[in-house]
């Protein structure tokens, strides 16, 4: 959701609310924290970085290779550490104890919450001063349970000082270049020559979502008229609905007539002595 408008809520030497192209810049911000806050709660759960030689290795392996981590004692947490083993081979597996670990957990949560949607329907302009303190949260948190500071291949140490090179993963995917990007909204282009009050009007209530793409890649697909909660809901609705019909169906069933005691001649024949009489011959 992005703001027509939102006047003296940030410099503007800073961000220039009703044009495009600062937007563009930061959506790309608030895309790449999804992945800090992934490595961030990694190296809450199970340590630093391991160096890329010894990432995957079985204990055996590295132990053959004589394979050594020489920053596992230089980069203790503060408090010491917990060994909980990372399945995926990456991390050391020396995370910091359970206190430690809560407070990088609650800053996560707490930038999460500085830069969540949720901030558009409270009335709130997420502006890049805003992305700045969220990510200044992040690294205090850091600073508080390792101050011996990280290795410089640890993720979150590059993601701070913006050295971390994506190309040829799977997460350099999901970045965009902000020269290669575009945003989009109900099928048009967003141009950075113009302003938002070209396309929605003026109205400071307006609240609008926007898609970002590479240039070439044309139009976005459209939003589906339903979230996927939404259609989550509609087919349990249904479920329950057709659960209640088989039941009424199976209550509907009258082969209950044919029971003795739904038979309204029995009392009738009992008078007359003709109850229970056999038509066949014994």
């Amino acid at each position: 959701p992005v703001w027509v408008s939102c006047p003296g809520c940030v410099p503007s030497q800073l961000l220039v609310p009703l044009q495009p192209s600062c937007w563009l810049v930061l959506t790309l911000f608030l895309i790449l924290f999804s992945k800090h806050f992934k490595e961030m709660q990694e190296l809450a759960e199970h340590g630093v970085f391991l160096p890329y030689n010894m990432q995957g290795l079985t204990d055996e392996q590295i132990e053959e290779l004589k394979l050594k981590d020489e920053w596992a004692e230089k980069c203790v947490p503060s408090g010491g550490s917990v060994f909980k083993k990372d399945e995926i081979g990456r991390r050391n597996g020396h995370a910091p104890n359970e206190k430690m670990q809560q407070v990088i957990k609650k800053t996560i949560e707490e930038a999460k919450a500085l830069i969540s949607r949720k901030q558009v329907q409270a009335g709130v302009c997420v502006n890049m001063e805003m992305v700045k303190d969220a990510l200044d949260q992040l690294r205090g948190a850091v600073m508080i349970v390792y101050p011996m500071g990280l290795p410089p291949h640890d993720p979150v140490r590059m993601e701070f000082e913006d050295k971390e090179d994506l190309s040829g993963t799977h997460a350099g995917l999901e970045v965009i270049e902000e020269s290669e990007a575009q945003l989009w909204w109900a099928g048009k282009e967003l141009k950075e020559t113009k302003l938002l009050s070209d396309y929605i009007g003026k109205n400071e209530k307006t609240t609008i979502i926007v898609k970002i793409q590479k240039k070439g890649q044309g139009a976005p697909g459209r939003e589906p008229l339903i979230s996927h909660e939404e259609q989550k809901q509609m087919m349990l609705y249904y479920y329950r609905k057709q659960e209640e019909l088989k039941k009424l169906e199976e209550d509907d069933d009258d082969s209950f007539l044919n029971a003795e005691w739904a038979d309204n001649h029995a009392l009738k024949r009992q008078f007359h002595g003709v109850k229970d009489i056999k038509w066949r011959p014994r």
